[in-house]
């Protein structure tokens, strides 16, 4: 079973020991840069790497949002950050290692 796939803006990973699924999209342009992280389901995950990657973008859009960053020239005058998970740095570097083995 493959545990990791990269589109053009994010990385899906699949943790087996926690059996989680976790989305790390980074979309970056002239403007700036924006972050989120999705925990998503096998079945959004099995989808992932169509070919689309738009479609793969509104497919990890669906999971539950667990992390928000923006940081762009036009927006705010600083960086806003969203947490919805408490534990999100842990979720994304536990699913990363368990994909990858490697750190994050």
């Amino acid at each position: 079973m493959k545990t990791i796939k990269k589109g053009g803006d994010y990385t899906a990973c699949y943790d087996a020991k926690n059996k989680r699924y976790v989305a790390y999209i980074v979309q970056t342009d002239r403007e700036g840069q924006t972050r989120n992280m999705y925990e998503i389901t096998k079945e959004i995950f099995d989808r992932l790497g169509s070919g689309n990657s738009c479609s793969d973008l509104e497919l990890i859009r669906k999971g539950r949002h667990l992390y928000y960053f923006e940081n762009t020239m036009y927006g705010t005058p600083e960086p806003v950050e969203s947490v919805y998970d408490d534990d999100y740095k842990e979720i994304w570097k536990q699913a990363y290692l368990s994909a990858t083995g490697e750190e994050w």
